[in-house]
């Protein structure tokens, strides 16, 4: 695989079939961790190996990232010799093997009952659409929960739904954690286990984690758009003179305190504080009266640019943030570089050299890793067959032949 990999979970084999965000984004985060991670697809490739965002030459950029550092094989699974070579890699001996985690189970086949059969110890993570076995993505979630409904300017009456799949990465993060929960129990007991989440799940278990659902049953109320100000506190965007925005956040009291000193508006807000009968030392009063706050503060951020106030909020070590694109991200962060640990400049077979993350976890027992590639679909077949499912030589060859495994790019 290439790099200096995180050995904190090095020995463990991980078995992954899946397409999309979430289950393929645990396994790379395993992989990360210096798991082995052997993803099974389709011949020619899952659904999103093509997912955009691609090169010029439809290389898929998404596929690639949510991909590094893992082993892949590539397999016939609509026949039965296909599905068997499936089972067996899935099920393969080992202490710290039999571990497996997909999004798309298939009853009778792949699913915990029938593979724990061959593997009682075996330890499946199963992430599924919703608990009544319909099938649902982020952007289908994120809408039924009542997020879009929540994001947009406060004027608009139409919902927006955010381009950030927060579900499938929630999701995906929970995944590791079950399987790690589930194999430490193994360890302990000898006993394996199926977990099974759902992704509506996942986003109806944040709504109540962030209180909104006792938003709604206790207090009665529906969450209005807030545009963008921080919701409960004070935090707001402003104009710098240069024309560049900003978010200047207001949420603790030194944080506020702090921002009435720099901007000189103390007897302003004492004003309004005497006129609304409020207390602007309290998160909740800030909010109330955020429009008017707004108001007072603007004229200051207006007649500075941009690095004269970043100049002042740096040197009083203030919580804020430039208001950027994805590309005036990349390209001006150093925090999206290579000056940061986490990123390295490495060649992802088929698309070039790029900056790419490793895991944003440093862990003091072990270097910090060097990201690993994706690989080709089905690269590491012929070494999985004969070192994980133990097949002999000339019965591997005559699966490739036979066309019920591929090699690099089937």
């Amino acid at each position: 695989m290439g790099g200096i990999m995180n050995n904190v979970l090095e020995g463990m084999r991980v078995v992954e079939s899946a397409a999309f965000v979430a289950v393929p984004l645990a396994g790379m985060n395993l992989a990360q961790m210096g798991a082995e991670v052997i993803r099974i697809d389709p011949i020619g490739g899952a659904p999103d190996y093509t997912r955009w965002p691609v090169t010029e030459g439809g290389q898929s950029l998404f596929w690639a990232e949510l991909n590094k550092g893992k082993r892949s094989i590539a397999v016939d699974m609509r026949s039965e010799r296909g599905r068997e070579i499936v089972t067996e890699v899935v099920t393969a001996a080992g202490q710290d093997a039999g571990m497996f985690m997909t999004n798309r189970k298939v009853p009778g086949w792949l699913d915990y009952e029938t593979l724990s059969a061959r593997r009682p110890d075996l330890v499946m993570v199963t992430l599924t659409g919703d608990r009544h076995g319909r099938p649902q993505v982020d952007y289908t979630v994120n809408p039924a929960v009542g997020f879009p409904d929540a994001t947009g300017p406060e004027e608009s009456t139409e919902p927006v739904a955010h381009v950030l799949p927060a579900w499938d990465c929630i999701a995906g993060n929970m995944a590791v954690s079950a399987l790690l929960a589930a194999e430490r129990r193994r360890l302990r007991t000898g006993e394996g286990q199926e977990v099974t989440l759902t992704l509506k799940d996942v986003a109806a278990a944040m709504l109540g984690n962030l209180g909104i659902i006792g938003e709604v049953s206790v207090n009665g109320e529906d969450r209005p758009k807030g545009g963008n100000s921080l919701y409960g506190a004070y935090g707001q965007d402003f104009v710098c003179a240069d024309g560049r925005r900003i978010m200047v956040i207001g949420l603790t009291q030194r944080q506020w305190r702090k921002i009435v000193e720099l901007t000189g508006t103390g007897d302003q807000m004492a004003a309004l504080e005497s006129r609304l009968g409020l207390d602007l030392k309290e998160q909740g009063a800030r909010y109330k009266a955020h429009h008017e706050i707004t108001e007072i503060l603007k004229p200051w951020f207006a007649a500075r640019t941009l690095p004269e106030i970043a100049e002042i909020l740096e040197k009083n070590t203030m919580t804020w943030g430039e208001f950027r694109s994805f590309a005036r991200a990349v390209n001006e962060d150093p925090d999206i570089s290579p000056e940061n640990p986490m990123f390295s400049r490495i060649e992802q077979p088929g698309i070039g050299t790029y900056p790419v993350p490793g895991s944003p976890m440093s862990f003091s027992a072990a270097p910090r890793q060097t990201p690993a590639p994706a690989p080709h679909l089905g690269a590491d077949t012929e070494a999985v067959l004969a070192d994980v499912a133990k097949l002999p030589s000339g019965e591997i060859g005559k699966l490739f032949d036979e066309g019920v495994v591929a090699g690099t790019g089937g």
